[in-house]
């Protein structure tokens, strides 16, 4: 009861006309992830009456491109292939078993399906089924309030957000098996749409923690899709790939934000950010040092006593805004003076290069666990914190 591959080019039209059953499936749709293979018989065979769920000896299996064709006798799998062409179904030999190289799928055979002693006939029910190997698209999926420890501010928030994520079936074998053995017609994504987004989203909270621990900002998170995937089939691996043949593709956010809370945490944070660089704070005590003489200009009892106000407030503060222009003066003089070039030519400051992002020769490094140099404060390969 296994295939044989059929002669190159068999897939055209005088193929129905030319074997007893001639089995083949068109072109699934994204919202169809399995159909009933479709049986066109011969008229001029003697099996023009014969049982529709009977697979005769030496029929024809036409496979197309981005189709997983299993054939199931009573339930069981006995041979599949991803192999797209023509095959010949003999009750005669073993299963032939042609994977394409999907990973894993003859251990699935073993564990789940039917072993049995070739030469026989088919004993009751045999099936002919499609898997569609295609990436299924437009997943709706919403972000609602998940808790994101924020690299650029160094505290926790809670993002919010929605947009669409992809996954494909690759193990067609564990995917028949324990989501839609034996159905009549065709499995539809709809069936398993709502159970599939309630577990994406429970296991975007662990998944995008990992992803924080690398070192990256909430609102940087739509750069990081193929990372937040990584992360989705390593927390769903036990429920979606080892049990229903399912893996993550893609995650597209098409919206993060913040909730209220976490924004205006992050305002006063960066209004308080802002006071640490001398030459802005200089420019804020200008701006109210100006305000301070337009008003002692129309001070009611007198510019005079107007101007002597504004005098002790200056005086109780201990620096005017030219000494907070020079001091951010001399911190860039010195940070000038600190500065390196790099290998690119570009002239720098800081720890990495502006144009091309080497780090500083010399800059303090780190060896992770993992083998990779560093110079942060985590890996940037695995995402190790520096020990």
């Amino acid at each position: 009861m296994g295939l044989i591959k059929a002669a190159a080019g068999a897939l055209g039209g005088e193929l129905a006309d030319q074997w007893k059953e001639y089995i083949y499936c068109d072109a699934m749709d994204g919202d169809t992830l399995m159909q009933k293979g479709v049986k066109k018989t011969n008229d001029r065979s003697s099996n023009t009456k014969g049982n529709d769920n009977i697979i005769t000896n030496g029929s024809r299996v036409a496979v197309n491109e981005g189709q997983f064709m299993l054939i199931v006798e009573n339930g069981k799998i006995v041979d599949f292939t991803s192999e797209a062409g023509a095959y010949t179904y003999d009750t005669g030999t073993e299963p032939s078993l042609f994977d394409a190289g999907f990973q894993g799928l003859k251990d699935s055979f073993n564990m789940v399906g039917k072993r049995f002693t070739y030469g026989g006939q088919p004993e009751n029910d045999q099936r002919v089924y499609f898997v569609n190997t295609k990436e299924i698209m437009n997943n709706k999926i919403g972000i609602g309030e998940v808790p994101f420890r924020d690299s650029e501010f160094g505290f926790t928030v809670k993002i919010q957000g929605y947009g669409n994520y992809s996954y494909r079936i690759t193990d067609p074998v564990m995917f028949y098996t324990n989501v839609c053995a034996n159905v009549e017609n065709s499995f539809k994504k709809s069936a398993i749409d709502e159970q599939l987004k309630a577990e994406v989203q429970s296991s975007l909270q662990p998944a995008l923690g990992k992803i924080a621990l690398k070192g990256i900002a909430y609102d940087q998170l739509p750069l990081y899709t193929k990372e937040i995937a990584a992360e989705l089939n390593t927390e769903l691996s036990d429920d979606w790939t080892k049990l229903r043949g399912i893996s993550v593709v893609s995650v597209a956010f098409a919206s993060i934000t913040v909730d209220k809370e976490s924004a205006d945490k992050i305002a006063q944070f960066q209004e308080s950010r802002v006071y640490t660089n001398p030459q802005m704070m200089g420019a804020r005590l200008g701006s109210a040092q100006a305000t301070a003489m337009e008003k002692a200009a129309d001070n009611p009892n007198g510019a005079m006593g107007g101007f002597l106000g504004m005098g002790m407030a200056m005086n109780a503060g201990g620096t005017n805004a030219a000494q907070m222009f020079a001091m951010g003066n001399n911190a860039q003089q010195q940070n000038t003076a600190m500065g390196w070039k790099c290998e690119c030519g570009a002239e720098n400051t800081g720890k990495f290069c502006s144009e091309c992002g080497k780090p500083k020769p010399g800059a303090d490094k780190w060896t992770c666990e993992c083998g990779a140099e560093n110079t942060g404060k985590f890996c940037s390969e695995c995402g190790k914190p520096r020990p």
